[in-house]
């Protein structure tokens, strides 16, 4: 089987990034310029099993919006490429992931239509000026809308409990990452689907 590769780049006013994904491959770099956000990807990476490259370039003097945001587009991008005509696949992906005392559960359908379902507890996880350090938690949900969207997937992520904003945050790359893996793999020759196509 080849493996199944993208390289995306997208230039704006606010950001440029490039994005090399490699889903049959292993090892990730990370440099947005945003330290934790660089963390939470390696998570992805590592717990996807993917090779994942992300360079990153934003106006970070105003604040982290743009490049997590804008980093979430062009990694969707990225995998509906890679993904091709999703022959194959399992399609579906599940994890459950624990992070000391917080819980993460993710659930995504490589679908080809787009849904963001968050039930993440705290609260407090979602509201304004809410910080891991100086990243912004909604920065989370940002990056996942955008992701979800661009790589049209549906993405249900449950947080049903957890104190740490850290180890929620977390526990949600790595469970991402876990989810991607389940439902990128190849087990047939089929493309699951009634439809024909995803």
């Amino acid at each position: 089987m080849d493996q199944r590769k993208a390289t995306i780049t997208r230039n704006t006013n606010e950001t440029q990034i490039t994005v090399e994904m490699n889903l049959d491959g292993n090892g990730y770099t990370h440099n947005t310029g945003v330290g934790f956000f660089d963390h939470m990807l390696d998570h992805v990476a590592r717990h996807g099993q993917i090779a994942l490259n992300v360079q990153a370039k934003g106006d970070l003097h105003i604040d982290d919006h743009h490049t997590v945001e804008d980093v979430g587009i062009v990694l969707g991008q990225a995998l509906l490429e890679a993904l091709g005509d999703k022959k194959g696949i399992e399609r579906y992906g599940f994890a459950s992931v624990p992070m000391d005392e917080a819980l993460a559960k993710v659930s995504l359908d490589l679908s080809g239509r787009f849904a963001l379902v968050m039930d993440v507890k705290p609260d407090a996880f979602t509201m304004p000026g809410t910080k891991i350090g100086t990243f912004d938690t909604q920065l989370v949900q940002e990056f996942l809308n955008a992701f979800a969207q661009a790589g049209k997937f549906n993405l249900h992520v449950e947080v049903p409990h957890g104190t740490n904003q850290h180890h929620i945050a977390e526990g949600i790359f790595k469970a991402l990452g876990r989810a991607l893996r389940q439902a990128i793999e190849v087990t047939g020759d089929q493309i699951p689907s009634t439809k024909g196509s995803l």
